[in-house]
């Protein structure tokens, strides 16, 4: 449970690293209240103490707010360009084609997603527009976007994700939520002229950040983990 302030009552900031990993999570309805530039420059740096091999640090950002955010959510909105038709063409997140138990664990948190929103299964248009409230990254003050170099590696990339938990977790240590979002990357033709991206450079995510709206019913949304027995082997 989270530590009471000095007036007694509960607040929202992670105190330990255990508190941060266990009340991290994907938000999908923010406040509009600002975050101050020192605040995110803080989370940043202190994010960028995430390991790299040889210390190459192939992460960068994009901190976009206000009017530059809006015109990555309109450009991507007003393209006609479905998600389900987009083409990922710098790299694939996904399988081809899923199996299990990875099918599994999709449907279920995809499932009850919805059915905390009250959205039917056969609800195409209503998904469509749940699905569409990333590209706005879901009225978050704060749109991350992050690139790496073309012409790094695998292990680079491997690299860039501990750099992109970090963020997650020093975000929670001062009170404030977050969402990577793979849904920006397909779409970065239409990103790069607004942010100026090089052509060199792989658009790999975005991330909303901010202050959780909890009145939202989708943010009460707690996805499972599997047991140990699942993914650890001890051998002795």
């Amino acid at each position: 449970m989270l530590a009471p302030d000095k007036n007694g009552k509960y607040s929202d900031i992670a105190q330990t690293v255990d508190e941060a990993l266990l009340t991290r999570r994907s938000v999908r309805a923010f406040l509009p209240d600002p975050v101050d530039d020192e605040t995110i420059r803080d989370i940043l740096k202190l994010a960028s103490r995430a390991p790299s091999g040889t210390n190459m640090q192939p992460w960068k950002v994009f901190v976009a707010t206000g009017e530059v955010k809006q015109k990555i959510a309109d450009a991507i909105l007003s393209s006609g360009i479905r998600p389900e038709k987009v083409e990922w063409d710098e790299y694939h997140y996904y399988p081809d084609k899923f199996f299990e138990p990875y099918l599994s664990r999709r449907r279920a948190v995809g499932f009850a997603l919805y059915s905390l929103l009250g959205i039917g299964r056969r609800e195409v248009e209503r998904m469509r527009a749940q699905h569409d409230r990333n590209f706005t990254f879901f009225d978050a003050p704060v749109g991350l976007i992050f690139t790496i170099d073309r012409r790094l590696n695998k292990g680079s990339w491997i690299d860039h994700g501990m750099f992109l938990q970090s963020i997650m977790l020093a975000a929670r240590a001062r009170g404030l939520h977050t969402c990577p979002q793979a849904a920006f990357a397909p779409y970065h033709r239409l990103i790069r002229p607004i942010l100026n991206i090089p052509d060199e450079e792989i658009v790999v995510c975005g991330m909303a950040l901010g202050y959780e709206d909890s009145s939202k019913p989708e943010n009460s949304l707690r996805s499972e983990r599997a047991p140990l027995e699942e993914f650890v082997t001890f051998v002795k």
